[in-house]
């Protein structure tokens, strides 16, 4: 769902704007002795988790105690990521890697700059990259949510969106995809450059998606998979903006996943306007970021009461 993976974001969007401001001469946080000092269904949150997170927030300009603020937020990121692994929600290391570079280049910044930043800052880069993670699995999390307890637009509500917009459907792209997987299993991901080179090399001769299956005859362990028609609005998150900036009969560029590695071929792409195109492209754009807000915090309330939380 589009507003809670929006609602989500707005949460690190404040550390970017003090990015900016913050010297790459500040002050490195004095190393301290690390203890528990929480129990979170068996999981330990450490003293030295809870002062990384403290600076993360000084950088967001957050008020008030810092360091309660900052235990509160490791709780919640503990009891996600156990939810999320419960889930089945996976995010692998190269779309957390993927997202820091994208936060890095809106900041005007390269990688190691923003590293270097967080680092002298006390933050560090691999806590960052912790958080983004898990607001990637807990996205996926909350849209499960939302979509079992029926979340979606009224026909009354699209209906009077329509007329505030003079009677007018919106239309929407409407793509034709296919995907292409170089499998490689957990226990080769050793070997994952290697395919990720093949992998190259078929996208670089990619031009359509009647030839696809041919060109992977000759591979190991290649899935071609159709995913049929998709409306822009429907499109995976991870691999949107790649898809839209992507010409007919072109493919995206190669990913690492938790199946291997994969690109997207774009067969085909039209304008479409319907009823269905309505609902969905006004319950995309529709301000859910209050209901996204509850969700969020309601199923953490849950997760918060059925968990087993000792303080040392």
């Amino acid at each position: 769902m589009t507003s809670i993976r929006k609602y989500l974001l707005s949460t690190g969007l404040a550390l970017f704007v003090a990015l900016g401001s913050v010297p790459l001469t500040a002050a490195i946080q004095p190393a301290q002795a690390s203890e528990i000092k929480y129990v979170v269904n068996n999981v330990p949150i450490t003293t030295y988790d809870i002062q990384r997170r403290a600076a993360f927030m000084k950088l967001q300009h957050r008020k008030g105690n810092l360091n309660q603020l900052a235990a509160d937020e490791m709780i919640d990121q503990t009891l996600r990521t156990a939810e999320m692994k419960r889930l089945g929600i996976k995010v692998t290391d190269q779309q957390i890697e993927d997202a820091y570079n994208r936060f890095a280049s809106s900041n005007k910044m390269k990688p190691a700059q923003l590293t270097g930043v967080l680092q002298q800052a006390g933050v560090t880069a691999e806590h960052f990259k912790q958080f983004i993670g898990t607001q990637m699995g807990w996205n996926q999390a909350l849209s499960a949510r939302f979509r079992s307890q029926g979340g979606s637009m009224s026909e009354q509500d699209v209906v009077q969106r329509m007329l505030q917009q003079g009677g007018n459907k919106p239309s929407a792209t409407e793509y034709m995809l296919q995907q292409v997987i170089f499998v490689v299993p957990a226990k080769e991901r050793g070997n994952i450059g290697k395919r990720k080179r093949e992998a190259e090399a078929m996208r670089a001769r990619f031009s359509g998606c009647d030839s696809t299956r041919q060109f992977a005859k000759g591979l190991l362990d290649v899935t071609v998979r159709d995913l049929g028609r998709v409306l822009a609005p429907e499109l995976p998150g991870e691999w949107a903006e790649q898809i839209k900036k992507t010409k007919t009969g072109g493919a995206t560029g190669v990913r690492e996943t938790e199946r291997g590695v994969e690109f997207i071929g774009v067969c085909s792409s039209r304008e479409v306007s319907d009823d269905r195109v309505a609902k969905m492209v006004f319950q995309s754009e529709g301000s859910k970021d209050d209901q996204a807000g509850e969700l969020d915090k309601k199923y953490i309330a849950e997760l918060r009461k059925n968990a087993r939380i000792v303080e040392r």
